[in-house]
């Protein structure tokens, strides 16, 4: 049985997705509009550039691409090394699980009654519901903080670029 101890515990963490979740929709609209008005700005100065070569702002023609190529270096290499922990945990707990497995077979296995080896039986699939729940929740947690952690350099860029170009 879940424990109120246990219960609290999850019911935080699910909380602080939640709000990881909403900051994330928050700062991807954020993206979104600094995003469109950077590409209107952008624009411009390419359409000026395309008709007067000479007077072109090169300066932010040059940013146009290494900026992005920055931004999104960041952002792969943080879903890399976040899918990488993902990984290892999930691993981790299958490997875990082959242990529960077993301990869960050779209690079934030397039940002296029918009642007993529905009881070994009933004692594993419990705690199986209750560990993979726990696991569902830390995997959605990794899942939550590799998407904030990857929009992050892309909202950076984006926000700043949107500021600079107001001018």
């Amino acid at each position: 049985m879940t424990s109120p101890k246990s219960m609290t515990r999850d019911g935080k963490h699910m909380a602080r997705n939640a709000r990881t979740a909403l900051a994330t929709a928050s700062d991807s609209n954020e993206m979104l509009t600094a995003s469109s008005d950077v590409i209107a700005a952008r624009m411009e100065i390419m359409a000026r550039a395309m008709a007067d070569p000479l007077r072109a702002d090169v300066t932010e023609l040059s940013l146009m691409g290494t900026e992005k190529l920055e931004a999104l270096s960041a952002s792969a290499a943080s879903v890399a090394g976040n899918v990488s922990t993902l990984a290892a945990s999930a691993s981790k707990s299958a490997l875990a699980e082959v242990g529960h497995a077993q301990r869960a077979a050779a209690a079934m296995s030397s039940a002296r009654t029918p009642a007993g080896l529905a009881s070994a039986q009933f004692t594993y699939a419990v705690g199986w519901w209750g560990r993979a729940a726990g696991q569902m929740l830390t995997f959605n947690t990794g899942l939550l903080k590799t998407q904030a952690e990857a929009l992050k350099p892309l909202h950076t860029a984006a926000v700043a670029n949107a500021k600079r170009l107001k001018r």
